[in-house]
C-alpha cells in the first residue's frame, strides 16, 4: 500500500504534464496554416514599404558613419571603423548638448503629463460645452510648431519688440546667450503650450477606460476624490499614460524645431539639441560621417529610452496591475 502511493501520485502529477505536451504538440490545421499565410501576405506590402522608407535609410546612416565622409574633401573618403563614434563622444559639445535635450525633455514631458491629466479630466467630466472645451484645447496643437516657435521667439525677444519683457519691466533678451535659463524657460513654455493637448488626447482616450460604477462604488464606500484618482484612476490608465509619456518623451528627445528658431537660427549654443548637433555637421560642415554617427547615437538614445518605458511601466492591459 504504502509503495503504490507514490506511483499513483506521481502518475496524477505527470496527468497535466502529458496533457500540456500534448496541447503543445498539437498540429496546426489546414484552415490555420492558411490564414497565417493570408496574414503574412497582407503585411507583406506595409513590411516592404518599411524596409525601404525606415530600415534602408537607417542602414545607410549606419554605414557612413564608420567612413571619413566629408563633402569639402571627397577625396579623402575612407572607411575608418568606429573613429567617428570615438570622436563624438569623446567631444565635450556632444555631452552638453545631450544635458541641454534632457533638460528640455524631462521638464516639459513632466509638465505636459501634469496639465494633460488636469485638461483630459475637465474634457471627460464636462457637463456643459464639452465638445467647445475639446475643440479650443486642441487648437494649439493644430499650429506649425514653426508657427508657435517664432510666436514665443517675438513674444520675448526684446530686440523684436516682445511684449512680455515690456510687461514685466525688463530690459535685456530673454533669449539671448548671456540667459540661458530664460532661454530654456521659453524653450520649455513653447512645447508644453503646444503638445499638452496631444498629452491630454492620449489620457482622456485612457480615461474612457475607467468604469464609472466602479468609482461611485468607491465613493459610496467612502473613498475620497484623491483615492478614487490614485488608486482606481491611475492604474487603470496605465497603458494609456504609458502610450502618452513614451510618445512625448521620444518626441522630446528630437526636439528641433523650437530650440532651432528661438535659439536664433541655431546660434544660441547655451540651448542647442542633439537633433540640431546633427544637422550642423550634416548640413552645415557637410561632414556625412560625423553627422551619420551623431544620428546613430540618437537613435540608440531613443531605443534605450523606449525600452526604459516598457519594461519599467510595463504593458500590462487595464486591470493587470
Amino acid at each position: 500500500m504504502s509503495t503504490n502511493v507514490p506511483t499513483q501520485t506521481g502518475a496524477i502529477a505527470e496527468a497535466p504534464q502529458r496533457g500540456l505536451g500534448r496541447r503543445g504538440r498539437k498540429p496546426i490545421s489546414d484552415r490555420a496554416k492558411a490564414e497565417r499565410k493570408l496574414g503574412w501576405m497582407l503585411c507583406a506590402p506595409a513590411v516592404v514599404v518599411m524596409i525601404a522608407v525606415t530600415a534602408y535609410p537607417i542602414g545607410y546612416s549606419f554605414y557612413l558613419s564608420l567612413l571619413r565622409a566629408d563633402l569639402r574633401f571627397p577625396d579623402q573618403r575612407e572607411f575608418i571603423g568606429l573613429d567617428n563614434y570615438v570622436t563624438v563622444l569623446t567631444s565635450s559639445l556632444w555631452w552638453s548638448d545631450f544635458a541641454h535635450t534632457m533638460i528640455i525633455m524631462v521638464i516639459s514631458v513632466s509638465i505636459e503629463l501634469v496639465l494633460g491629466m488636469l485638461l483630459a479630466l475637465i474634457m471627460h467630466r464636462a457637463l456643459f460645452g464639452r465638445g467647445l472645451v475639446r475643440t479650443v484645447s486642441l487648437i494649439p496643437y493644430g499650429i506649425v510648431t514653426v508657427v508657435a516657435a517664432y510666436a514665443f521667439l517675438l513674444a520675448f525677444s526684446t530686440p523684436s519688440g516682445g511684449f512680455i519683457p515690456h510687461w514685466l519691466g525688463i530690459e535685456h533678451d530673454l533669449v539671448d546667450q548671456g540667459h540661458p535659463v530664460t532661454s530654456f524657460l521659453v524653450v520649455i513654455l513653447a512645447e508644453v503650450w503646444k503638445t499638452t493637448p496631444f498629452m491630454a488626447l492620449l489620457l482622456l482616450a485612457g480615461l474612457a477606460l475607467v468604469p464609472d460604477e466602479l468609482l461611485e462604488a468607491a465613493r459610496v464606500d467612502g473613498a475620497t476624490a484623491w483615492q478614487r484618482f490614485w488608486r482606481i484612476t491611475v492604474p487603470l490608465m496605465k497603458p494609456a499614460i504609458l502610450v502618452a509619456l513614451l510618445f512625448r518623451t521620444l518626441d522630446a528627445f528630437r526636439i528641433f524645431d523650437s530650440a532651432y528658431i528661438i535659439g536664433q537660427n541655431g546660434t544660441n549654443p547655451k540651448i542647442e539639441t542633439v537633433s540640431i548637433l546633427g544637422y550642423n555637421q550634416l548640413l552645415n560642415r557637410l561632414n556625412l560621417g560625423l553627422g551619420s554617427a551623431v544620428s546613430v547615437l540618437i537613435f540608440i538614445c531613443v531605443m534605450i529610452i523606449a525600452l526604459i518605458f516598457i519594461k519599467g511601466l510595463g504593458t500590462s492591459r487595464p486591470g493587470e496591475g
